[in-house]
C-alpha cells in the first residue's frame, strides 16, 4: 500500500481539528501519516492540540450529535508527535526522530508514523498552509498521493481506502475526492463533485442539498471543493503547488482547472464519505469576510485563466448579476455584503 500524506489546516479551530484527528486516525487504509499545519492561530491553538496528543486534553462530542461515534471515545494517548517550524519542515523534518518514535504508537491508532505539527509562523492563507505540508513530504518522497481535508470535517472509516483504490485502478485521476454531507444533517449532500460553466465564471455543487442516496455524480466533474482532495505526486510535479496569491476560495477551482488543462480527470468515489461544519472557517456560509475574498478571487481567476471570451461573458455575467442582487440585499440589511462584494470585484479587477 503506497503511502498518503493527510495534511490538515488549522487556524483558531484547534476544537474541531482535535475531532477531525479522532474521526481519521481510525481509518482503515494502513499506510498513512497525518500533518497538521497552525497558520499562526492567534488562540494559542497548537498547544492544545499539542496538549490533546499527550492526553491531557479531550473534546467532548455532543452525546446527540448521531456522527459522535466517528471521532468518540477519543483513541487511547499519548501519542508521539514531532514538531517542526517551517524551515524544518520544509527541508524534511528530522527522519531519525520520527523513526524513533514508531514504537509508541497506540495499537488502536491505524496509522504507524507520528504526528507531525508544523508551526506556520504566519497566516499566509489555505494555499500557503497547505503548501508547507505538501512541501514536507515532497522533501521526504517516501510517498504516491496527499489528502487535503479541512480540519472542521470527520470522516467514515473507509472514506481513503476507497478513494485510493479508485486512483490506483485509473492512472488517469489527478485528484479525487469523497462525497461530503452536512455535519449538522449527515444525510444531505453538499458536494457531490462539481462543474464549472467557463461562459459565466460559476462553480455548482453536483447534488447540493439532495438527499444522499447513494447517488453518482450525475455530470462531468470540472470542479472538485478544496474542502478534500487526493492527488497523486506527479500532480505536484506538472502543475506545481497551489497558487498561494489567492489567500482564501478560488485557489481550488484554479488548481482544477490546471490539472485537467494537463490532461488529468477529476473523480468522485461516491461511496467515499466525509461530512463538513459548512461555514465553520468563515464566520458562516454567507459573511462579508467571505463574499469580500470570493469576488476578488473569482475576478482574479477570470482574468488569469479564461481565454478572452470567456473572459467578457465571464465579467459581464458577474457585472450584470450585482446590479439584479444588491438592491435586494441592500432591502433586506446586508449593506455590508455588497460593499464587500463591490470591494472585491474592484481589487480584482486592479490586480490589487
Amino acid at each position: 500500500m503506497q503511502k498518503v500524506y493527510i495534511i490538515l489546516l488549522n487556524y483558531n479551530g484547534w476544537a474541531d481539528t482535535i475531532e477531525c484527528l479522532e474521526s481519521v486516525l481510525r481509518n482503515d487504509y494502513p499506510n498513512y501519516q497525518v500533518i497538521v499545519v497552525d497558520n499562526n492561530s492567534p488562540n494559542n491553538s497548537m498547544d492544545y492540540i499539542k496538549k490533546w496528543a499527550e492526553g491531557k486534553l479531550d473534546v467532548w462530542v455532543d452525546p446527540k450529535q448521531p456522527l459522535r461515534h466517528l471521532s468518540f471515545p477519543p483513541v487511547k494517548k499519548p501519542i508521539p508527535y514531532v514538531y517542526y517550524n517551517r524551515e524544518e519542515a520544509e527541508s524534511g523534518g528530522d527522519i531519525e526522530l520520527e523513526s524513533s518514535l514508531i514504537d509508541q504508537i497506540p495499537d488502536e491508532i491505524t496509522s504507524k508514523y507520528p504526528l507531525v505539527f508544523i508551526q506556520a509562523g504566519e497566516n499566509g492563507g489555505f494555499a500557503a498552509g497547505n503548501n508547507i505540508g505538501i512541501k514536507y513530504a515532497l522533501a521526504k518522497n517516501d510517498f504516491e498521493y496527499v489528502c487535503l481535508i479541512n480540519n472542521d470535517t470527520v470522516v467514515e472509516k473507509d472514506f481513503l481506502s476507497l478513494i485510493i483504490n479508485k486512483m490506483q485502478n485509473n492512472t488517469k485521476i489527478g485528484i479525487c475526492a469523497s462525497k461530503i454531507n452536512y455535519y449538522s444533517n449527515p444525510n444531505l449532500i453538499w458536494s457531490n463533485g462539481g462543474t464549472l460553466n467557463k461562459v459565466t465564471s460559476q462553480t455548482k455543487h453536483i447534488d447540493y442539498q439532495k438527499i444522499d442516496n447513494n447517488q453518482e455524480p450525475n455530470s462531468k466533474i470540472t470542479f472538485l471543493t478544496g474542502c478534500m482532495w487526493v492527488i497523486k505526486k506527479e500532480i505536484f510535479q506538472i502543475v506545481g503547488l497551489l497558487n498561494e496569491s489567492y489567500f482564501m476560495y478560488v485557489e481550488d477551482l484554479e488548481y482544477s482547472y490546471k490539472v485537467q488543462k494537463a490532461g488529468y480527470r477529476l473523480e468522485i468515489e461516491h461511496t467515499s464519505k466525509i461530512y463538513h461544519k459548512v461555514g465553520a472557517s468563515s464566520d458562516g456560509e454567507i459573511s462579508e469576510f467571505s463574499t469580500y475574498w470570493m469576488m476578488k478571487n473569482r475576478v482574479k481567476f477570470i482574468l488569469s485563466n479564461l481565454k478572452n471570451i470567456y473572459k467578457i461573458t465571464s465579467l459581464c455575467f458577474v457585472i450584470l448579476t450585482r446590479i439584479l442582487r444588491f438592491p435586494k440585499w441592500i432591502f433586506k440589511g446586508h449593506i455590508n455584503i455588497v460593499k464587500a462584494q463591490i470591494n472585491g470585484f474592484y481589487r480584482g479587477i486592479m490586480k490589487k
